[in-house]
């Protein structure tokens, strides 16, 4: 059922039409609703620079390493997130200036990805963004990066809006994929479109000679083009759920591979597993226009807050 709304939602064929049809006055529905709240919800300033990396399309548009990637810019950085798929609850730091301070479980897979990935930045997970924002704020943050925050129509910010290549359904849930009506995409202050402002670049490590693709991200079909030879099997689990050794382990024996081919995001909820594991490593080549905007914004922000703060 999963992989039938996924393809919908992201490549529909023939035979879905009759259920998008079925559902689309729910969609048009949640669409006007989105866009109501969005225009009524008052924004709410904390007195600190804060860039959204986020998109209207559920699932991965390339957030996670376009806020890696923004991040490893700067020093007093905070990161921000929800923090989908872990098995906890609450406020919870992640790391602090590059120091892990708990484990994948209580973080979730993103951010525990970009906690090790970033020396210098400090990420929290918590489903009450502005607990987070009053925390990174604190612990003496000059800077902010929401993940996934196009729909935190309260918190002001500037945003930056990551979109696909290609989109074939441009309808709203449930209908289609996207959050909101695609006009929304007016509200961002930078509207970053892979394939032109950004690219994706995938490189290897230990590949071998037989592998299995385990995966457990959303619209798992876009690794296909990077996939290398040796790939034998494919296994496609729901986006942020957690592995078991010993599966894992039988699957290998079952197909005489030689590794299990994974994502970054995967490999963070295998450590300790004694498996043999092949990466698929993911960065993204940004124009520096977009860095320069967000230079410019943090830049500007002390002054810009402050006339605003005499304003009112």
């Amino acid at each position: 059922m999963t992989s039938f709304f996924e393809t919908m939602f992201f490549s529909p064929r023939w035979y879905h039409y009759p259920v998008i049809l079925l559902l689309l006055p729910l969609s048009l529905l949640y669409g006007v609703l989105m866009s109501l709240r969005r225009a009524a919800i008052p924004k709410k300033s904390f007195g600190i620079p804060i860039v959204s990396v986020g998109n209207l399309i559920v699932g991965g548009s390339g957030k996670t390493p376009f806020v890696t990637a923004l991040a490893s810019r700067y020093k007093d950085v905070s990161i921000v997130s929800r923090g989908y798929g872990r098995q906890s609850k609450g406020l919870v730091e992640v790391s602090q200036k590059g120091k892990i301070l708990t484990n994948v479980e209580q973080s979730g897979d993103e951010p525990m990805l970009m906690a090790v990935s970033l020396p210098y930045a400090s990420v929290i997970v918590s489903e009450d963004r502005h607990k987070a924002i009053a925390l990174a704020k604190e612990q003496g943050a000059k800077f902010i990066i929401l993940d996934d925050g196009f729909n935190r129509v309260e918190i002001e910010k500037f945003e930056i809006l990551l979109e696909p290549e290609m989109i074939k359904n441009y309808l709203p849930f449930p209908a289609g994929a996207f959050r909101e009506f695609y006009f929304n995409r007016k509200y961002a202050n930078v509207v970053a479109k892979e394939g032109k402002d950004f690219e994706r670049v995938v490189s290897f490590e230990n590949l071998t000679e037989r592998m299995i693709l385990v995966t457990a991200i959303s619209n798992p079909s876009r690794l296909e083009k990077y996939l290398p030879n040796g790939v034998v099997k494919k296994v496609y689990l729901e986006d942020h759920a957690y592995f078991d050794e010993k599966v894992l382990a039988a699957l290998l024996e079952e197909n005489s591979a030689t590794s299990l081919l994974v994502t970054q995001k995967d490999a963070v909820k295998m450590q300790g597993f004694k498996l043999p594991l092949s990466k698929m490593k993911l960065k993204l080549e940004i124009k520096n226009e977009i860095f320069t905007q967000v230079e410019n914004y943090i830049k500007n922000y002390d002054s810009f807050y402050l006339r605003r703060a005499g304003t009112r």
